[in-house]
């Protein structure tokens, strides 16, 4: 049985997958969001662009970042596995950021934490480009991590805040577009500044980009939480929520299922740039291409889903649809990777990838979608638990996928099809999606 704080707001029953909910069950109406929907719908091309370019954060992080990994780690004279060390911490600080920084915007509202680990995340961003050895630069992406991490789980319960049902499914795919721009122009930003910088100066454009995001959401976003509907409890009171939200079988199941799919994910993130650029050849220009190009994949397929599956077919059967294409792609990438048909090129490898990246599209909006329906009392600490297993998943995976070093891409392929089996089961076994949805747990 889930358990709440103590100031938290009634359930609004399940999600559009479920059954409705008895009168003599839940006869009370379902709660106004924190901002009336009218005042969402007026201010709303800022408020999703914001909420975009905050979801955007990371995947700048990480990307911008991948051209210029063979540089660093000749750069500062450390093996590949070290080097992709810088990614994991990283991954890691947002991982465990967002455990702090979640429940705190359930008690203090989204505004003030948010900005607060906006401008930490400036600091240490700007501290990055000059770390002089790969155990500093490692310590300092932690640090800028833990700060990031403000910016997603808040963006996510702003989401919460505003948005249920279908409605929150369809926003979470807008955001997709938005944010998956990123993705798109990271690495060819990157790419494009290591003609003219070497490694520190991709570090000082994520800090000018984190430092205009931070003036943005000062001037243009606002406090979403109000004061009666935020806990008054502390630390303790957090993890009993916490452990309410995991103890909801069907929550957990949502939440494994995106973890780990965002850890088939970040192993293409991880290894792609020495397997592209490494074992095949391939500049840092045609990576950051070729990488692009996947993530326009990911964008059309998310679009896809937001504007024509939703509302016509049940999020479940997207997600489906989308875990069993992503379990097909790594099957191949590792017969291809593992030579069962010879020695297979760059174009159907890429092949391979753009699939996998594209069926992401039907995945991460609709595991999101799917566990924050059933937490309308505790929008920032579920949050914070579906970024934190994508992300802790994610940065175990992102060392496994150089184990073996920088010239084979079995691992790689190894870790994305374990990792698809993983989600698979957790959907199938935890949501079990095929019977009718029980009521979300009192």
């Amino acid at each position: 049985m889930s358990e709440r704080g103590p100031s938290t707001a009634p359930s609004q029953g399940p999600g559009p997958d479920s059954p409705s909910p008895s009168p003599s069950r839940h006869s009370s109406p379902a709660p106004a969001p924190a901002v009336p929907l009218t005042a969402a719908r007026r201010t709303g091309l800022l408020v999703t662009f914001i909420l975009g370019g905050l979801t955007a954060l990371p995947p700048l992080s990480m990307d911008m970042y991948l051209p210029a990994l063979p540089e660093v780690t000749n750069a500062l004279r450390s093996p590949a596995a070290t080097i992709q060390l810088t990614l994991t911490a990283c991954l890691a600080g947002m991982a465990l950021g967002q455990l702090v920084i979640g429940p705190m915007s359930d008690k203090w509202g989204r505004r003030r934490p948010l900005l607060t680990g906006m401008v930490v995340y400036v600091l240490a961003t700007a501290i990055c480009a000059l770390a002089p050895t790969a155990e500093l630069l490692i310590a300092f992406r932690l640090l800028q991590g833990l700060a990031g991490a403000a910016a997603i789980v808040i963006a996510r319960a702003v989401v919460r805040d505003l948005y249920d049902g279908v409605e929150m499914a369809r926003f979470f795919s807008t955001l997709m577009l938005i944010s998956g721009v990123a993705p798109i122009i990271a690495p060819l930003i990157g790419g494009q500044v290591l003609r003219f910088a070497d490694w520190r100066g991709v570090f000082v454009v994520l800090t000018a980009v984190g430092l205009a995001l931070t003036l943005v959401v000062w001037r243009g976003l606002g406090e979403t939480l109000p004061p009666e509907r935020r806990h008054t409890g502390g630390v303790g009171s957090a993890l009993r929520t916490m452990r309410g939200l995991l103890g909801d079988r069907v929550f957990a199941g949502y939440t494994l299922a995106g973890g780990f799919s965002f850890a088939v994910l970040f192993s293409y993130i991880s290894a792609s740039p020495f397997v592209v650029q490494e074992i095949y050849g391939a500049s840092p220009q045609a990576f950051s291409l070729l990488f692009g190009l996947n993530s326009v994949g990911l964008i059309i397929v998310g679009q896809v889903n937001g504007k024509l599956l939703v509302g016509r077919v049940s999020l479940d059967r997207a997600l489906a649809a989308g875990l069993a294409v992503i379990t097909a792609a790594s099957v191949a990438l590792l017969l291809m990777s593992s030579g069962v048909f010879g020695e297979a090129g760059l174009v159907p490898v890429a092949a391979g990838l753009f699939v996998l990246m594209s069926a992401m599209g039907l995945v991460l909006p609709n595991t999101n979608a799917q566990a924050l329906m059933r937490t309308p009392h505790a929008a920032g600490s579920a949050s914070a638990l579906l970024g934190t297993s994508s992300f802790l998943v994610g940065a175990v995976a992102s060392p496994l996928v150089g184990i073996a070093g920088e010239h084979t891409a079995v691992p790689m392929a190894l870790v994305q099809l374990s990792c698809s089996l993983l989600a698979v089961g957790c959907f199938l076994g935890m949501c079990r999606p095929w019977r009718p949805r029980e009521p979300q747990p009192e």
